[in-house]
């Protein structure tokens, strides 16, 4: 297999000492995969700014011009959680755009598939507003440029960061080509993410959302992804998954209590590489949400790669959460019920 990974200088630049997401998350994952000799194994795919129109197709565009005013004043908060700095604004287009050069190289065949290590975040961000640490919202970007650039009529998101992706679900939401699966940790932040928000006008029924309580574990996890985002992704016969990564799931992230193991994400990637396989050819890509336990986020995202070249390596120190995980099977059914998988809807 060959796998590309997206990175650039710009992306430490966005920084904010003592907050959350700053720039050594991104160094602490470089250094893990220089040491392993695993960037060795990987081809360089380069970053580029995102053009105004991809993000106009997400009615983005107005907003951007916001971000690049506040950062050539030198910075500012967007909102409480959301800073930016003098050098956010380009960050934040590169970090679209990169994400969108790795989805175009792996529907090339440059690549067979891979992982944008971009920063700042985007799967909070409104197409008028950043929040949670977000600016732009990277994966809907990269999925319309893969329908609309491409050709492609299907695309798959799947996004199991702990926090609900409200900003990708709000530009996805109402398109019946794109289909949004989440798993995160309600109620928590951003509040939404309801179980019954399922889309809306031509995209309902594309939306799919698996809130959860603090404490569900990697069994829980693999319950949901084998009788609720398995069969909804055969139906949904995607040509492409794109995923958004965030390892703050963990149980020992400081910011979450969601309760999965470096094991359990190891084997949901390797679940969803498995089903890009089978469905759509190998073409998946994932980009980086968030994460803030940096030995978990560096030895996550080394899972990652080390599942998209074909090792079975799964480095776990940490171990999994110590205690016991919810009886999920009336939820699981619930789940089923809604979206008509016991019906053959």
């Amino acid at each position: 297999m060959t796998t590309g990974y997206v990175y650039d200088e710009v992306f430490l630049k966005h920084d904010l000492p003592g907050h959350p997401e700053n720039r050594t998350r991104l160094e602490e994952v470089l250094a893990l995969l220089e040491k392993t000799d695993m960037l060795s194994r990987l081809t360089y795919v380069p970053a580029r700014p995102a053009t105004l129109e991809e993000f106009t197709r997400d009615n983005q565009a107005g907003y951007v011009d916001q971000v690049k005013r506040i950062s050539e004043r030198g910075g500012g908060h967007l909102d409480a959680d959301t800073y930016t700095n003098a050098a956010s604004y380009e960050a934040g287009l590169m970090a679209a755009g990169g994400l969108v050069e790795a989805t175009l190289a792996v529907i090339d065949g440059q690549v067979d598939n891979a992982f944008a290590l971009v920063r700042p975040p985007g799967h909070h961000a409104m197409p008028g507003h950043g929040m949670g640490f977000c600016l732009f919202g990277n994966v809907a970007i990269a999925a319309q440029a893969a329908r609309m650039d491409r050709g492609l009529d299907r695309v798959l998101i799947v996004d199991f960061d702990v926090h609900h992706g409200n900003g990708t679900q709000a530009m996805v939401e109402e398109d019946s080509a794109v289909c949004f699966i989440s798993t995160h940790q309600y109620p928590y932040y951003p509040g939404t993410g309801a179980a019954r928000e399922i889309g809306s006008g031509p995209g309902e029924g594309t939306v799919v959302n698996m809130p959860l309580s603090s404490g569900a574990g990697d069994k829980v996890f693999q319950q949901l992804y084998q009788q609720v985002v398995i069969p909804i992704a055969r139906r949904f016969e995607p040509d492409l998954i794109l995923v958004s990564a965030g390892f703050d799931a963990h149980w020992d992230d400081p910011l979450a209590s969601l309760g999965l193991s470096l094991g359990g994400y190891a084997w949901i990637v390797q679940t969803l590489i498995s089903l890009a396989q089978e469905l759509c050819g190998g073409r998946i890509v994932f980009t980086l949400e968030g994460g803030y336990h940096l030995q978990v986020l560096s030895h996550g995202i080394l899972n990652t790669f080390r599942a998209l070249v074909g090792d079975e390596v799964v480095e776990d120190p940490l171990g999994p959460a110590r205690w016991a995980e919810p009886d999920v099977t009336d939820y699981i059914a619930s789940l089923r019920q809604l979206h008509g998988l016991d019906s053959g809807g």
